[in-house]
């Protein structure tokens, strides 16, 4: 498995037999290093439906016929776009050929804004599960510090969590940092910051204050290193 970092919340996971795409947010992403018009998946999977997470969704899912994974009612507008989807709940969990996927909480907001400029709203926000090939990702999505992180990391074995640090609209580094010591992940990785004014930040200061786990600062098109078997 390849587990790779694309800029503000994107990563994308190959296994074996499949390539996953999670919050694929291309176009208007300064710190990506993805072309929207070039990239395929077999698989999307969506957190929640603010623009700068949804991205490029529609247009990557069509040209390469991609099911798009997403909490319920972000699913069904996707939808209506013309996409193939399945729709979740959260702490829903669901074993497909590609891996298992799970939703779990996360503490924010979530709603598409439209060419036209209307809102639509898209349900609950989430955080995803993935495990595949004996490893389990978790994305936390944007969120808040919640006290039932702790919760999510005694009940999975994470090897890898990607945890915003952006501060304004999810946790800061120093929250992020405690979430680490909740989740007990082997790996951590910044996300969601730098990508706009209001998350400027420096993740060196969040990798100084991590004890618990490994924190790995990716550029956009860096892979995580995970240790040998």
């Amino acid at each position: 498995m390849q587990i790779s970092y694309h800029g503000h919340s994107v990563v994308k996971i190959q296994t074996n037999s499949h390539t996953i795409l999670i919050d694929p947010f291309i176009n208007g992403n300064g710190q990506t290093d993805l072309i929207a018009s070039e990239v395929s998946a077999d698989v999307i999977l969506l957190t929640h439906g603010h623009n700068d997470h949804v991205g490029d969704t529609v247009e990557i899912a069509k040209r390469s016929d991609a099911l798009v994974i997403a909490p319920f009612e972000l699913a069904e507008y996707i939808e209506t776009q013309g996409v193939k989807v399945h729709a979740m709940g959260l702490g829903g969990a669901r074993e497909f050929e590609f891996g298992t996927v799970k939703f779990t909480q996360a503490f924010h907001s979530s709603s598409y804004t439209t060419e036209a400029g209307q809102w639509v709203y898209t349900g609950m926000p989430a955080g995803i599960l993935f495990t595949a090939e004996g490893k389990t990702i978790y994305h936390a999505g944007d969120t808040a510090l919640f006290g039932d992180m702790k919760l999510i990391g005694e009940r999975n074995n994470i090897d890898v969590a990607f945890l915003p640090i952006g501060d304004n609209f999810t946790m800061g580094p120093e929250d992020a940092a405690y979430a680490t010591e909740l989740i007990k992940p082997k790996i951590v990785v910044p996300i969601h910051y730098d990508t706009f004014p209001p998350i400027k930040q420096d993740p060196n200061n969040f990798k100084e204050l991590v004890t618990t786990a490994e924190v790995q600062v990716l550029h956009a098109g860096e892979s995580v290193q995970l240790p040998r078997d």
